[in-house]
């Protein structure tokens, strides 16, 4: 728990508060000044003038949401007021951009009168491009959402009513599948009749709940037809007409699922035992649960719970929600945010969390892995692929319904989405996308790795190719069945028990009977499944093959360069790293294996480097790096580079080729025009050959820790066949991009 000064601290230090504002356009010249205001601002207010949705197109409204509140039910609070609530107003704009990437304004809006809250709102039209109502006490808050969905033309959206229902709908669902309930069937308990409760009844009755089965509870017990006080429409709506239960404890006997939006300690150890067997208990009251986790789980072994803490499994966390909603909404210029927007956010929650858990969320939340299970049934709100699942489905929806104002391809909006989070994910989808179209088969040698195993059925899953894994079938399937992997689509292959061993060990003595390795030698080493699997793709039983995740990178290399073949013109394999830093992208090279190139090997790195990039669809801009800029020094290492340029230039004139130069004077165009107008790079390089090992293997690992970048690699050059070492380092996510750049460089099919 943090303690008060570390809050208020945490609000204080600095620049005070949370949010500011940053201009997206460069302001330092008269020029710009000319074009950000008099006389450039007239020319787009002219067309949006002429048409109303270029707005869109020339100023932030598509990505700039209001939060609005009047601080009369703030965050467990209670009714503090507008002015007090604006910090959390502040904290919900953080959320918005960090998860999201959304722009927000908080507007506080100091009255009690709803009218007045709808008309501020209806007069702020022309700057947002959707309202997210926050902490407005019930029944105001849907009356007010109400008429401004009815007259508005942008998403309006009350997130303490649908964030939590949209998230635990998916909770829900995921439950219900685990313990094999109908939601058709279900007996369901809810305590809360405010605005989180009345919208989570209404989302789980879309999704199939029977209405007659749910009893609701407020703080004078069970809403039933005849209560002696008048009931607002809201809560009369979920009144029950055949029920003897008046309190929380009769209603829950034989109950199977509660659904908890009310306060801490309302419910007891001997409540939860009444249950039906399986219980799903939802206490998401906000501090403190209705029933804690602890005590749920000491009353009955069977439960599946959630609640609003951290610190407990399957949080029903907000910000797995509104963002991604908005996202979808605001990009796809949706018209409002209807029940089938919020379904859609609702199943795909729901189906991430059957996906395999990438290991840095894992990490994120400081355990050895996740997965699928009583204790983990929603995804994780660190989880970067909620943006990609949630506002796509959310986008899609809006398109099916007919309230979006702009047609995506699903396909392209994802890419873009990506992108939002890296441009590394940007171009790993692209790199997916075109091995899906190859149809390849990947060999993974190292069948005992958990990492492996879950890398695998990823590949086959997202058709990027079909893996093939080497090692024992029986230790292979038990480690599946640990870690509750299907094998269904992936070959297994014991290199020892395999009688394509001895052809194998035929052909490696042939390659190397004048290395040293006779017949005998051969027939051991088809044993080692790096062996074996190099041999499989030297032979064409595969297409290509990854590994090095258990074992050093010396060991993993060994076998490729001694079976496959180099290309044409090559005398030295190098390593590469793909850097993507703010949507640019770099390739740069060696950083793995070359300790000192000659410059002819120098110039051989830089042209395999150059076709790499072509073979992802970049055109190669190659500066060739060293400590001199055209000259300034004289000295051996300059030389060397100097001599590789003239060299590459003579034996590939095509391309695109500069130096000896600095580093930054390669990345900076306008820097590299004024002071070198004769550089024959006219724009900045992305292509940036290290003069030696040290320098770049220290670049690329500076510019990844430090600047941050997507670090794509190692990719082995020079080589005839697709082979590439993975690092211990490597996650499954990091396999995975692996295995579909391996894929992608494949040229010739085997037969």
């Amino acid at each position: 728990m943090v303690t008060k000064q570390e809050a208020l601290d945490y609000h204080s230090k600095g620049r005070p508060g949370k949010i500011e504002v940053t201009s997206t356009k460069p302001c330092v010249t008269q020029r710009d000044l000319s074009l950000a205001y008099t006389p450039g601002v007239a020319d787009p207010c002219l067309e949006i003038e002429k048409n109303p949705d270029d707005v869109f197109k020339y100023t932030a409204k598509g990505n700039l949401v209001a939060v609005v509140t009047n601080g009369t039910a703030v965050l467990g609070l209670g009714n503090i007021g507008a002015l007090a609530g604006k910090p959390v107003m502040e904290g919900k704009g953080v959320l918005f951009k960090r998860f999201a990437d959304i722009d927000v304004f908080d507007i506080e809006l100091d009255t009690l009168d709803p009218d007045e809250i709808i008309k501020a709102c209806k007069l702020m039209e022309p700057t947002f491009g959707g309202i997210n109502l926050e902490d407005i006490k019930a029944p105001e808050c849907f009356y007010i959402e109400e008429t401004l969905k009815r007259e508005m033309k942008i998403p309006v959206f009350h997130d303490d009513q649908h964030g939590t229902a949209v998230i635990s709908s998916a909770a829900l669902l995921n439950a219900l599948e685990l313990i094999g309930k109908d939601i058709g069937k279900i007996r369901m308990v809810m305590s809360g009749a405010g605005a989180a409760g009345i919208a989570c009844a209404k989302l789980y009755c879309a999704l199939g709940v029977k209405k007659e089965n749910i009893l609701m509870a407020d703080s004078k017990g069970i809403i039933y037809k005849g209560r002696d006080e008048k009931l607002n429409k809201y809560k009369a709506e979920f009144a029950s007409a055949k029920t003897d239960c008046r309190t929380l404890a009769d209603a829950m006997k034989g109950a199977d699922v509660f659904v908890g939006v009310s306060m801490k300690g309302l419910v007891t150890k001997d409540m939860v035992k009444s249950m039906a067997k399986n219980p799903i208990i939802f206490a998401m009251a906000n501090p403190d649960p209705e029933i804690t986790y602890d005590d749920a789980l000491d009353a009955r072994k069977d439960v599946i719970m959630a609640t609003g803490r951290s610190d407990y499994p399957n949080q029903v966390n907000n910000v797995l929600g509104f963002p991604f909603i908005f996202r979808g909404a605001l990009d796809s210029f949706a018209t409002m945010i209807n029940e089938e927007m919020k379904i859609a956010a609702s199943h795909a929650l729901a189906d991430l969390a059957k996906e395999d858990v990438p290991d840095a969320v894992a990490r994120a939340y400081g355990v050895a892995s996740i997965k699928f299970g009583p204790e983990y049934i929603i995804p994780k709100p660190f989880d970067p692929r909620v943006l990609l699942w949630e506002a796509s489905a959310v986008a899609k929806a809006a398109m099916d319904t007919g309230v979006a104002r702009l047609k995506l391809d699903i396909e392209e909006y994802k890419e873009k989405l990506e992108s939002r989070l890296g441009g590394g994910r940007a171009f790993m989808r692209r790199v997916i996308t075109r091995a899906r179209a190859q149809k390849k088969r990947i060999v993974l040698p190292e069948g005992d790795s958990d990492k492996i195993m879950r890398a695998a059925r990823i590949i086959k899953d997202e058709h990027i190719a079909d893996p093939i894994i080497l090692g024992s079938l029986e230790a292979c399937r038990q480690n599946a069945e640990r870690l509750a992997i299907s094998m269904e689509g992936i070959e297994i292959i014991n290199p020892i028990t395999s009688p394509k061993r001895p052809d194998y060990a035929k052909a490696l003595h042939e390659k190397r009977k004048r290395k040293g390795v006779d017949l005998r030698a051969a027939m051991w080493l088809m044993r080692e499944p790096v062996y074996y699997g190099t041999m499989m793709v030297e032979l064409c039983d595969a297409d290509a093959v990854l590994m090095g995740v258990t074992q050093s990178y010396p060991t993993s290399v060994r076998p490729a360069l001694e079976i496959i073949d180099r290309q044409k013109g090559v005398s030295r394999v190098a390593g590469l790293y793909i850097l993507v830093h703010k949507n640019r992208m770099y390739f740069m090279a060696d950083t793995a294996i070359n300790i000192d190139p000659t410059a002819e090997e120098l110039a051989e790195i830089a042209q395999c480097t150059a076709d790499e990039a072509l073979k992802f669809g970049v055109e190669p801009r190659i500066a060739m790096l060293s400590f001199s800029n055209f000259g300034t020094v004289s000295h051996p290492q300059v030389l060397k580079v100097r001599q590789a340029v003239d060299i590459l230039r003579k034996r590939r004139p095509e391309l695109i080729v500069e130096g000896e130069m600095h580093a930054d004077v390669a990345v900076d165009s306008d820097y590299m025009k004024e002071h070198y107008p004769f550089s024959r790079l006219q724009e900045a390089a992305n292509v940036l050959i290290c003069p030696e090992l040290n320098s770049g293997n220290i670049a690329y690992k500076l510019i990844k820790q430090i600047a941050g970048a997507d670090a794509i690699g190692p990719i082995l050059m020079g080589l005839k066949k697709p082979v590439h070492i993975l690092l211990r380092n490597h996650d499954v996510s990091d396999i995975v991009n692996m295995a579909a750049i391996a894929i992608v460089e494949t040229e010739a099919p085997c037969p």
